[in-house]
């Protein structure tokens, strides 16, 4: 046997390793965990049929894991869990109708933006007052779920008699049409979204009412872990490139 032997065994075994952790070569690993709520229809929500987590931002970082070379395991979490699930390593990445923010900033690291919308204000279905500012609503009883910042809108304001928290929009709306608060802030495309589909009545979406806080929905990353989200940037720019994530905006109707 010469020693060229052993060489070649070493090399093809060096090999095969590279084969099998593809995803090292290209920088980082071949699997991520992602936290998306069951509650965000139609960017995250639980499909009841297959007993998974499907929705706009759920088909996005799959296509932006396909598009950077790695796959996602989609965990169901609560919104206002997300970012400790994230910083507590529970979570790798984050996809769910979150909003850029400063004070988020703070904590984690936000990619590139995959789509941008603002708040939508709702009241009763037979509430017909076209409203165009929250200072309509001085007095009033108003709320927002839980960990979004709709909620410190509605905090930070200052006017109203009373800023109710919920833990989902579905309780959100269940109080909104019962009369137990007069409005509500929430996410202006899934509420539209919820409407249209005719899972919320008893409400409605104000037409006349103008988002102010226009915000970008991102993947998000723990602060400081560079390299996940150059990966993430680098994947995002190349499904914005060959019409994927236009598509699957377009699926979702957004």
């Amino acid at each position: 046997m010469s020693l060229a032997s052993p060489l070649r065994r070493a090399a093809l075994i060096l090999c095969a390793a590279c084969v099998t952790s593809g995803a090292w070569a290209q920088g980082g690993a071949s699997s991520y965990n992602v936290g998306a709520t069951a509650t965000g229809i139609p960017f995250t929500f639980l499909d009841v049929k297959s007993n998974s987590i499907q929705g706009m931002m759920v088909d996005t970082v799959t296509a932006v894991g396909k598009a950077g070379g790695f796959t996602v395991n989609v965990q169901q979490t609560v919104f206002s869990a997300l970012i400790p699930s994230l910083t507590s390593n529970k979570i790798d990445i984050i996809s769910a109708a979150m909003l850029k923010t400063a004070a988020r900033q703070q904590v984690v690291d936000f990619s590139d933006p995959v789509y941008s919308y603002g708040e939508g204000l709702l009241v009763k279905a037979d509430d017909a007052k076209p409203y165009t500012s929250l200072d309509e609503l001085k007095g009033e009883i108003v709320g927002a779920q839980v960990g979004t910042v709709f909620l410190d809108m509605l905090n930070k304001k200052g006017i109203f008699k009373e800023v109710r928290s919920y833990d989902s929009v579905a309780d959100l709306a269940r109080d909104l049409a019962l009369g137990r608060i007069k409005a509500a802030l929430a996410d202006q495309p899934i509420m539209a979204y919820q409407i249209r589909q005719n899972t919320f009545q008893g409400v409605r979406l104000v037409d006349s009412y103008k988002p102010v806080n226009v915000g970008d929905v991102c993947l998000v990353v723990r602060k400081g872990d560079t390299e996940t989200l150059a990966r993430l940037n680098k994947a995002i720019a190349a499904i914005k490139a060959d019409g994927t994530l236009a598509k699957i905006v377009q699926k979702w109707g957004i």
